[in-house]
């Protein structure tokens, strides 16, 4: 194969021990491009250590905020909350020449159709729900089934009235933006959180699909001529297509979920060139995800589930 390769990967969690030693054995591509699709980590010191591993391995990288990045501590000394603390992993990520949200759209080197990379900070707004649930009910829908997210706790919306509010703050400027890419121009759509609600499907807490996206962007891979859309968030490994778009979920996940006898570069997803679409008249043309070790859905930051997680992988 000639010319660069376009990688993703999301969800490190380098905050466990086992992820971080495995992220350090991360094989050098020094011609290709990594997508860091969020979840890298809890603290700063995360984040740097992150980006000067895949830097010093990749050509070029780029980085989208999950969740966690977004999560301010109890005993966090730098204390900054909601979108002070996102322009403080932005600084970061330009301290070590990481791409973000906040920079110029590049425009893909390798061959094929002029395809502008976006890398996307939208957060959720709760509407992943069925319609018979109002928005206005999904957080109490979940608590019902036991399920609330860590985040109602760690990330804080400063200086917007809510989540939601900021949510779509994000969602208005970024189309802006997206709107400004010319008609000719495919996209790569790069987010955290799927942007469509049918792929935030969690057999283990389904009504945690609140906390994964917004249903603003369900149009997105068609409005803006996207090839391939990459998120992470879920932990469930997947490639599936739909309108004939890719839709890549490239969550490595927390060490329970993953196979301990593959190498890192195992869950290197390929986003360009990839894999060809499958041909319409197949009797499965969706394609059937894969999922990480024992087939269900993650913990996800669940706020019981992830204390689990942490006592069983940390000690």
């Amino acid at each position: 194969m000639t010319g660069p390769r376009l990688l993703a990967i999301s969800d490190l969690h380098v905050g466990f021990d086992p992820n971080r030693e495995l992220w350090a054995t991360l094989p050098d591509h020094p011609d290709d491009w990594l997508i860091l699709g969020g979840d890298l980590g809890e603290t700063e010191d995360h984040l740097r250590f992150t980006f000067e591993v895949a830097t010093a391995r990749f050509a070029r990288v780029l980085w989208v905020p999950g969740n966690h990045e977004l999560w301010t501590l109890p005993r966090d000394p730098s204390r900054l909350r909601g979108e002070p603390r996102y322009l403080r992993c932005v600084e970061i990520c330009r301290d070590h020449g990481v791409l973000s949200p906040e920079d110029p759209y590049p425009v893909w080197p390798g061959d094929g159709p002029t395809c502008v990379l976006a890398p996307l900070f939208l957060l959720y707004d709760y509407t992943f729900h069925p319609d018979d649930v109002a928005d206005a009910d999904a957080i109490s829908w979940a608590r019902a089934s036991g399920v609330e997210c860590a985040d109602e706790q760690l990330l804080h919306f400063d200086p917007y009235p809510s989540r939601i509010a900021w949510c779509h703050a994000r969602c208005d400027a970024t189309r802006a933006r997206l709107d400004a890419i010319p008609a000719d121009h495919h996209t790569i759509l790069i987010n955290h959180f799927p942007l469509r609600r049918e792929l935030a499907r969690l057999p283990a807490i389904p009504r945690f699909s609140i906390w994964c996206g917004t249903t603003r962007t369900e149009s997105w891979h068609l409005d803006y001529r996207a090839r391939v859309v990459v998120s992470g968030h879920l932990h469930i490994r997947s490639t599936k297509w739909i309108d004939g778009v890719r839709f890549e979920e490239v969550s490595l996940g927390y060490p329970r979920q993953r196979s301990t006898d593959r190498g890192l570069g195992h869950y290197l997803r390929e986003i360009l060139p990839g894999p060809a679409a499958p041909d319409p008249s197949a009797p499965s043309p969706q394609g059937a995800p894969t999922t990480s070790p024992g087939g269900a859905a993650p913990a996800g930051d669940d706020i019981s589930a992830i204390a689990r997680a942490y006592r069983r992988d940390r000690g």
